[in-house]
């Protein structure tokens, strides 16, 4: 079976037809599936929905067990998590739903981690990181568009000059570049190549 358009997370199975790894949708298996909003819900009470899976939590009071059911805890109630909790060695945690949230200083509320700014280079080269509440996400640097291209993905060099994207004057001419574009006054004219007299 060939897939033209390839299937991003997922695998070939007839002529442009995709079968999706779990929880990832569309045509070419690009897309997220949202799990928090499939009936019926898979939590018992709060869902977050991550890259490819999802996260339950419980409500304050409540503990989140090993089968993902929330269950009454007085201990818990008496803590006031934000997203539940969990008792290790007896003594009471409050939980938060993904790796990429963290406790804040009052042990209780769940607070945002930015692994775009950690330093560490979590996207590879020509994409850029973008943060997303508990997780990120990358993508194409500015002047490049994501592509299927020998059996897979790739961000390259969208040409300005082609697809008419430029802002260069009429009196000059466009000179595509990797990321961007360069304009140049044409013969006789004079200027930055945007403004030409």
């Amino acid at each position: 079976a060939v897939c033209r358009h390839g299937c991003k997370y997922g695998e070939c199975v007839g002529p442009n037809k995709c079968k999706c790894f779990p929880g990832f949708t569309g045509k070419t298996c690009s897309q997220d599936l949202n799990e928090c909003g499939l009936k019926p819900r898979p939590c018992e009470h709060r869902c977050m929905n991550t890259h490819g899976s999802y996260k339950c939590y419980c409500l304050n009071g409540y503990m989140l067990i090993p089968d993902g059911k929330c269950a009454s805890s007085r201990t818990c109630a008496i803590v006031n998590c934000q997203y539940g909790c969990e008792e290790v060695q007896g003594e009471v945690q409050c939980l938060c739903p993904s790796v990429g949230l963290q406790l804040g200083p009052n042990g209780r509320t769940c607070i945002d981690i930015d692994e775009c700014s950690s330093g560490k280079t979590l996207c590879s080269y020509n994409r850029r990181c973008v943060n997303t509440f508990g997780s990120y996400y990358c993508k194409c640097q500015l002047g490049y568009e994501l592509k299927y291209i020998n059996g897979h993905y790739n961000c390259v060099d969208v040409n300005e000059c082609v697809a008419n994207t430029h802002k260069c004057n009429i009196h000059a001419e466009c000179l595509n570049t990797q990321g961007t574009f360069r304009c140049k006054c044409k013969q006789g004219y004079r200027g930055s190549g945007f403004n030409c007299s």
